[in-house]
């Protein structure tokens, strides 16, 4: 399921055009420090149900390319 526009734009407003990856398996510590604009950012559902996915702003993380790879090569 993809967001809407609305939520994506959403997302991106919050996020700065900063990657929101918190991540710690990931190689930086706290928020990972790359920039993205509205057209690289990578918006990814928060797994917390895979089975109950919405298309909400609070189920809305914007990531760069490198953070999202990571995060679908650990998916279940």
């Amino acid at each position: 399921m993809e967001f809407p526009d609305s939520v994506k734009d959403a997302a991106f407003r919050r996020s700065g055009g900063q990657c929101e990856c918190m991540r710690t398996s990931h190689n930086h510590a706290g928020r990972c420090s790359t920039t993205v604009t509205r057209n690289t950012a990578e918006y990814n559902h928060i797994p917390v149900n895979p089975k109950t996915t919405s298309n909400t702003l609070a189920n809305c993380e914007v990531l760069c390319v490198t953070c999202c790879r990571e995060v679908l090569a650990c998916a279940p």
